[in-house]
């Protein structure tokens, strides 16, 4: 899935922008979103590269910094959807890339309406709701004159913004406006264009393949390298488009008065992130500015926040309210945003069920501040993890080097077929790669308690949310419970990949005939 930055914009109802408002009437709120970045690509959570994120490290400097949030999907429709539902892919109905068309709960869009606002997105339109069209009062991907906006077009984001704000203003409501930047999501800079054409949205910083570090998770390659330098220059780029969101809040007089909140929808669109649910795939680099509330330049490095408690704590922010608030999955973290100690943010809950392609590959986590425990029940030694990974450079090299070389061939394995069950030990392995449970069986008994009582702590939250993988988690060696699950996952999966088909070859059938 992508990016998240999120900005909520703090004006009074019925105030003009130059006005002075209180930050206790109901804010604007502005989320600004950034497609597939993983958290270590942005200066100030220690990226290695220099200069990928002057805007955004000038913006941390200004907000509440969590160091510890996570998002909770690997891939973005259901990522999007589970963080504006409040509520876990399986009960919002938006487990992959399939839309809900009658959804029987309310999301942020719905909520900020009832509550008096002016809603509008720019960017990832059917990604961020149930279904589309949704009910939003404005969508921002045209210009005055109607053309549609190119989605790596930086100045546009700065052109959605200001229009967003003036028509709030023109109807006296204050405003919920999503800005959803596509960059880093691939194609990343200079990519899919023919010979003799040159990408025009060009990054204020171009990378090369000698500049970049490579991630723990990869390897050492010249194509993985080229691969990098154009991801990272595509960071830059969004970056460029996030200082035009900025700019334009600034222009509009609304900047003293905005809360914004700046996160990833997941990581980096190479293996072993995206399409994944470890470490450096969920770990978002959160932050939050509150003029008046939050502290500048502060961080929040005790709770593990997370995209489920996003929808919960922007209730309690915007005053809104939810018919059904003992329904949400996740909790408000408002009052951290003040510097308040708020008991229980202990742990995030991973939930993935499948991919764009519809093939069903459950994968359940639970990752506390030291540890990562991964449940596959998929994973059979045979069938092969069908990631969107997989068509990057990087990917194919390593299926390429892993014919000769033993050592990628391991990764590559791992990549594929996965293992049941992963423990990892994330202050010293963020990067994944030592699974403990994968250890002689006397290191495997030093972590025996650690995975057991992880193991009982997923199983009761998947419970808690009615999630049909716990019994699988508590039988976690009935091979036979998994085998028959995953049938069952496999006959969904068919049915629903044949419904695609049907639905495509009418779509065909119409236009031969029309």
């Amino acid at each position: 899935m992508r990016l998240v930055l999120l900005c909520a914009t703090f004006v009074s109802l019925g105030c003009s922008l130059n006005t002075p408002v209180r930050a206790s009437d109901h804010p604007n709120v502005l989320i600004v979103t950034v497609d597939d970045m993983s958290c270590d690509s942005i200066g100030v959570f220690g990226c290695p590269v220099p200069e990928t994120t002057p805007a955004i490290d000038a913006f941390a400097k200004t907000a509440l910094r969590f160091t510890k949030a996570h998002v909770l999907v690997g891939n973005c429709m259901p990522g999007r959807n589970l963080m504006w539902s409040g509520l876990y892919s399986h009960v919002n109905g938006v487990e992959g890339f399939r839309q809900n068309p009658e959804p029987d709960y309310p999301v942020l869009c719905d909520l900020a309406k009832d509550a008096g606002y002016f809603t509008a997105i720019r960017g990832k339109v059917n990604h961020s709701t149930p279904y589309t069209p949704y009910a939003w009062d404005a969508v921002l991907d045209t210009d005055a004159d109607g053309k549609k906006y190119g989605v790596k077009d930086v100045e546009s984001y700065g052109k959605s913004t200001r229009d967003a704000i003036r028509l709030a203003k023109q109807a006296d409501k204050p405003f919920c406006l999503m800005v959803n930047i596509s960059d880093p999501h691939k194609p990343f800079y200079s990519q899919g264009f023919k010979e003799g054409k040159s990408d025009p949205n060009v990054p204020s910083k171009i990378y090369t393949a000698d500049e970049v570090a490579v991630p723990g998770f990869l390897f050492d390659d010249p194509v993985v390298r080229d691969e990098l330098a154009l991801y990272y220059s595509s960071v830059r780029r969004a970056d460029d488009c996030f200082a035009t969101v900025m700019d334009a809040l600034q222009q509009e007089g609304a900047g003293d008065e905005t809360m914004v909140m700046f996160l990833s929808d997941h990581g980096m669109p190479l293996p072993f992130a995206k399409t994944q649910l470890y470490h450096h795939s969920t770990h978002t680099p959160l932050m939050i500015r509150w003029p008046g509330r939050t502290k500048p330049g502060s961080i929040d490095d005790q709770h593990m926040v997370s995209a489920i408690d996003f929808l919960p704590t922007l209730i309690d922010v915007m005053g809104m309210s939810h018919p059904t608030p003992d329904r949400l999955h996740g909790r408000s973290f408002a009052p951290a945003l003040t510097g308040q100690t708020v008991d229980g943010f202990r742990y995030v809950i991973k939930q993935y069920n499948e991919n764009s392609g519809r093939w069903r590959q459950p994968m359940r986590g639970i990752q506390t501040s030291q540890w990562l425990y991964l449940y596959n029940p998929w994973s059979d030694g045979k069938r092969v993890f069908s990631t969107a990974t997989n068509g990057t450079n990087t990917a194919r090299r390593m299926a390429e080097l892993a014919r000769s070389n033993p050592d990628i061939q391991r990764r590559y394995d791992i990549y594929q077929h996965r293992t049941v069950e992963e423990l990892y030990f994330v202050p010293n392995d963020p990067d994944c790669r030592v699974n403990l449970l994968e250890q002689p069986a006397g290191d495997r008994a030093k972590v025996q308690q650690t995975v057991d009582k992880l193991r009982e702590q997923l199983a009761m939250e998947l419970e808690r949310i009615q999630d049909p993988v716990a019994p699988l988690v508590r039988d976690v060696e009935n091979a036979q419970l998994r085998q028959q699950y995953m049938e069952g996952q496999d006959q969904f999966g068919d049915q629903l990949r044949g419904k695609k088909r049907k639905r495509g070859n009418q779509k065909k059938s119409s236009s031969t005939a029309g």
